[in-house]
């Protein structure tokens, strides 16, 4: 009787922990949107725009949004950085793509890198999150825009969502990963990760 009773007080109590990845080619934003979550969503005063420098190999945040874990992979997006990242995909609950909404010479780059992201197999399943970032700049083209050019409705088993935002001044962070947060509670994606961890810690 002891054993069901923690088993549902340790339900009820423990929070939910997700794993979620940054990515977009560089010089799109991602660190400043990292640092601008953990100014949000924490105690930590993330770092001003102007001392980011650009992620060669790995950042991690770890966060905590309406009582769920949140950690943030940030992954480097030059091109000879990219090789990297599905050594993360298979733990990943989610996908956060950031794309500079300023820069249109670069999006066909992006649409590139992201298709490849997508059609992983480790990956299955994941929901996406784009983010035209930049938007407090005045050339920034607008996430209906981006989503008819990257035009991604063969997506139909994946969750996705474009949000507008500026990792500069916060435009749009917080509904962004509210959103996040929700898709993910209730994925398919989860529950395949969930079991896999059930059966590797009963397997041990």
């Amino acid at each position: 009787m002891f054993s069901l009773f923690y088993g549902l007080w340790k339900y009820a109590f423990s929070k939910a922990e997700f794993h979620v990845l940054i990515l977009g080619i560089d010089k799109a934003g991602k660190t400043t949107l990292l640092e601008k979550l953990k100014a949000f969503f924490s105690n930590l005063e993330g770092l001003p725009p102007d001392r980011i420098v650009p992620t060669v190999g790995l950042n991690i945040g770890r966060l905590e949004v309406s009582n769920t874990k949140l950690v943030f992979w940030d992954l480097g997006g030059q091109p000879g950085l990219r090789s990297i990242w599905e050594k993360y995909y298979e733990e990943a609950h989610a996908v956060m793509y950031v794309i500079d909404a300023a820069c249109p010479s670069r999006f066909e780059d992006s649409k590139s890198a992201l298709e490849k992201v997508l059609r992983h197999e480790d990956l299955k399943g994941a929901p996406l999150l784009v983010l035209a970032n930049k938007q407090d700049l005045s050339n920034a083209v607008s996430a209906e825009e981006l989503s008819r050019y990257l035009d991604l409705k063969k997506l139909d088993e994946r969750v996705y969502m474009f949000e507008g935002v500026s990792a500069y001044d916060g435009i749009g962070i917080k509904e962004s990963i509210t959103w996040l947060v929700e898709v993910m509670e209730r994925s398919k994606r989860t529950e395949v990760l969930r079991m896999r961890t059930s059966y590797a810690g009963s397997a041990s």
